[in-house]
C-alpha cells in the first residue's frame, strides 16, 4: 500500500495551524505543504518548525514576503530571540496561485523545494530533532500537510551544525553561499537515480547523506486497496497536471471491472464519471455544479470518500460531486489505478 509516510496527513487544516510532528524532525523526513495563496492585504506567510506550541524556540522560520519586489526570510529563534536573517531576493509564490512547498531534513541543513524546484538550503543552527511542531500562518488555504520518510545512509556518527548545538544567545553569522541550485560542496556527486526512482540521488561522503525515496509513482500506477472499500474509507490522490495535458483518470477497480472512473478531460473542460462492467461502459455523468477544478500545469489533491450510497469527491478540500454506487459489493473494490497526463506525487489507500 502506498501511503503518505510515517504519520497521517493533516487534510485541509484551517490557518493559522499548529500540528504535532510525531517523533519530531528526523533526518530523511520530508514535509510537504500544499495549498493556495489567497488575495489579501496581508503580504506575508510563514511556516515554522518549532518546539511545542510556543514560538519561543523555532528551529527554522520560512517567511515569504510580498513586499519590496518579493523576497523570502529564513531564520532561527532561540529562547525568544531571533538570530541573523538570511534573505533570498526571489519570490517563487504568486497570490491566487496554488503551490507545493517541500522541506527535506538533511544532516546539515533543510532543503526547501517550491513547486518541485530547489529554492533554498538552510544550515541547521540548532539540533533539528528539538522541533516537534509545524506551524503555518498567513493568507493561505491549505489542501494538506503530509509526511514522507526517505531511507538515509548515514555519513557521520553525529550531525553537523553551522553553530554550536548549545543555544547561544547571539548566533554567529555565516558567509553567504554563492547563488545556484546546489551549494558549492566539495566532492558533491550527483548519481543516476535508481530504476523507477524520481529525481537524482545526492551523495557526498562526509557532507551529504545518500537519500533514497521509499516510494516511486510510475504512470500508469496500480496499487491495492487492502480489505476493499467500506463506508467512511477515504482514497487520496495528489499530483500535478502536465502543462499540455488532455486528460487523466482515477479508477477504483473490482477485478476486471471499474466501479468508479473519474476522468478529467481538458479538451472537453469537464470531469467524466462512469462505471465499466464486463468491458461495457455505462451511462456517462458529466454535469458539474462548479467550475472545472483541475488546471493544466497545476497541482491538485483529490479525495474520494466512500459513503453508504455513493462516492463523494473533493478537490483541494472543496466538494466537487457525488456518484451513486453501481457496483455495491464495496469490499470487492480493492484496487486503485491512476493513468494519463499527470505527475503523481502522493497516494493513500
Amino acid at each position: 500500500m502506498a501511503c503518505f509516510g510515517p504519520q497521517p496527513p493533516y487534510m485541509s487544516p484551517a490557518v493559522p495551524f499548529s500540528g504535532v510532528i510525531q517523533g519530531g524532525l528526523q533526518e530523511g523526513l520530508q514535509i510537504t505543504v500544499q495549498g493556495t495563496i489567497l488575495h489579501s492585504s496581508i503580504n506575508r506567510f510563514s511556516v515554522n518548525f518549532q518546539t511545542g506550541f510556543s514560538d519561543n524556540d523555532i528551529a527554522f522560520h520560512f517567511n515569504p514576503r510580498f513586499e519590496d519586489g518579493g523576497y523570502v526570510v529564513c531564520n532561527t529563534k532561540q529562547k525568544g530571540n531571533w538570530g541573523p536573517e538570511e534573505r533570498k531576493i526571489q519570490m517563487p509564490f504568486q497570490k491566487g496561485k496554488a503551490f507545493e512547498l517541500c522541506f527535506l531534513v538533511q544532516r546539515s541543513q533543510f532543503k526547501v523545494m517550491v513547486n518541485k524546484r530547489v529554492f533554498v538550503q538552510y544550515p541547521h543552527r540548532v539540533p533539528f530533532h528539538l522541533a516537534d511542531t509545524i506551524s503555518v500562518a498567513g493568507p493561505l488555504q491549505l489542501s494538506y500537510i503530509s509526511f514522507q520518510s526517505f531511507h538515509v545512509q548515514p555519513a557521520f556518527s553525529a550531525p553537523q551544525f553551522s553553530q554550536p548545538a548549545h543555544f547561544p544567545q547571539k548566533p554567529r553569522g555565516r558567509r553567504p553561499k554563492p547563488q545556484g541550485i546546489w551549494p558549492a560542496y566539495p566532492g558533491l556527486v550527483i548519481q543516476p537515480p535508481m530504476h523507477g526512482a524520481p529525481g537524482p540521488v545526492f551523495s557526498n561522503p562526509g557532507i551529504l547523506p545518500t537519500v533514497y525515496p521509499n516510494q516511486s509513482y510510475p504512470i500508469p500506477y496500480f496499487t491495492s486497496i487492502p480489505g476493499g472499500l467500506h463506508p467512511s474509507r477515504v482514497i487520496t490522490v495528489s499530483g500535478i497536471v502536465l502543462p499540455n495535458a488532455k486528460r487523466f483518470d482515477i479508477n477504483l477497480r473490482c477485478g476486471s471491472n471499474i466501479a468508479f472512473h473519474l476522468n478529467p478531460r481538458f479538451d472537453e473542460n469537464t470531469v467524466v464519471r462512469n462505471t465499466q462492467i464486463k468491458g461495457r461502459w455505462g451511462l456517462e455523468e458529466r454535469r458539474l455544479s462548479v467550475k472545472m477544478p483541475f488546471r493544466q500545469g497545476q497541482s491538485f489533491l483529490v479525495a474520494i470518500i466512500c459513503e453508504g450510497h455513493c462516492y463523494r469527491v473533493t478537490v483541494d478540500g472543496h466538494h466537487l460531486l457525488e456518484y451513486a454506487h453501481r457496483l455495491t459489493d464495496l469490499r470487492a473494490i480493492n484496487h486503485l489505478e491512476v493513468a494519463g497526463d499527470l505527475q503523481l506525487t502522493h497516494v493513500q489507500t
